[in-house]
């Protein structure tokens, strides 16, 4: 590897980037340059330009990239209905959009590398790289948990305290965490025995909500309004996608709504234990679906429900810039041609409960569907019995006379 000189670093002002900008000046004696993408981690913000600086950095970039984030990120997987066991997938979104970002400040700047704080045992080392082989195929990468004698949390902190640097956590409170405008994860502590329930009614443990059980003891009606699956009214109220899933976050978090709490197959092999906060995220993903079942035609539901797992799966395992990922996108973006309409939803503790639907794409006809009297021939389905089972008739037929038991 040549002299590396000049360093981008993927910063969040967290642990792991905290002790990462003195780590390279002492390792590489090279200038480090701090670039922070902004996906809505608004209170871990404040302040973070003046410790990148003061921990060594020699400039920071603070990218503002919400509505890049929701726009091109968010929304396209919501529309594909992409859930990984369970995951409404909000760092999987978060790290391409970041890595472009970071991608970008590095050619800008003609930096020697890019380094990033993931650990070698996690997604987001792989999200990053992939990510970063798209735009800068050639920049050399460090990870410093891939290389540094470092082994724990624990050792962080003790590095940051010889070092002085400024921390938001303690020992007691050492959760991993990550944080934007769709989501908020837990991990480690307590968690990693998953024998344990997660402390939600513990204060201070939950930041984007409260559990369902301290929840209002009514509910709480709300209106969701989409123009070609894209959220674009809240309670009648124009805005844009980013501030409709920012006002979703209070009603839904108000609302003891998007807890889960789940043991997921991460892509390096390890199975972990993860608590997620998306309180607005459940809320819209419910939404849409109800909106898709009532536009969309039986083929097309059932199709876009098979490839939202693959889409799931290669934006979790970290290709997002991949052809596959960019053409399940085109057969999304064409099912959501007519996915426009108003849904209104009950919340009550924890629940998304639909309480009914408008489109003037509806497929759903009450003249047809009705059971009081209506224009449907009944007669008419005794014909399609007979065609639609006709196989299964002449296998019974061919049974039978080969002395095949089909009783059992």
């Amino acid at each position: 590897m040549k002299k590396i000189n000049k360093i981008a670093l993927a910063y969040s002002g967290g642990l792991d980037t905290s002790i990462i900008i003195p780590y390279l000046k002492e390792t590489y004696g090279a200038e480090v340059i701090a670039v922070c993408g902004n996906v809505g981690q608004y209170d871990e913000l404040e302040g973070i330009e003046e410790k990148a600086l003061k921990t060594g950095a020699s400039k920071c970039y603070v990218l503002d990239l919400t509505d890049d984030y929701v726009d091109n990120y968010v929304i396209p997987t919501m529309q594909a209905g992409a859930i990984y066991e369970d995951y409404l997938l909000g760092t999987s979104t978060a790290r391409p959009c970041i890595a472009k970002a970071l991608a970008e400040v590095a050619l800008k700047e003609n930096v020697d590398a890019i380094a990033h704080g993931c650990t070698g045992k996690g997604n987001d080392q792989v999200r990053f790289e992939l990510a970063l082989k798209h735009f800068a195929p050639d920049m050399p990468v460090i990870a410093p948990w891939r290389e540094w004698s470092i082994k724990s949390r624990e050792e962080e902190i003790d590095y940051a305290e010889k070092h002085n640097i400024p921390l938001k956590i303690d020992r007691t409170t050492n959760y991993s965490k990550d944080k934007n405008l769709w989501h908020l994860s837990h991990e480690g502590m307590d968690l990693e025995d998953i024998a344990n329930e997660p402390q939600y009614e513990k204060k201070g443990f939950l930041e984007m909500g409260v559990s369902p059980i301290d929840a209002p003891d009514k509910p709480t009606y709300i209106t969701l309004e989409f123009e070609k699956g894209v959220p674009v009214a809240y309670n009648g109220k124009k805005m844009s996608a980013r501030d409709l899933i920012l006002e979703l976050n209070k009603v839904g978090g108000a609302n003891g709504i998007g807890l889960v709490d789940i043991v997921e197959n991460r892509l390096v092999g390890i199975k972990c234990r993860g608590v997620y906060e998306t309180p607005g995220g459940e809320i819209l993903y419910k939404a849409h679906r109800i909106l898709e079942k009532a536009v969309l035609d039986k083929l097309v539901n059932h199709e876009k429900e098979k490839l939202a797992v693959r889409f799931a799966e290669l934006v979790y395992d970290g290709l997002w810039f991949s052809p596959l990922r960019e053409a399940l996108s085109a057969f999304v973006a064409k099912t959501q041609e007519n996915v426009t309409g108003i849904v209104k939803l009950k919340l009550y503790k924890g629940n998304v409960i639909w309480a009914g639907t408008q489109s003037k794409y509806s497929l759903y006809d009450p003249e047809l569907a009705t059971f009081s009297e209506s224009d449907y021939n009944q007669k008419d389905s005794a014909g399609f019995i007979a065609l639609f089972g006709l196989p299964t008739k002449v296998q019974a037929i061919l049974d039978r006379k080969n002395g095949k038991d089909n009783s059992k």
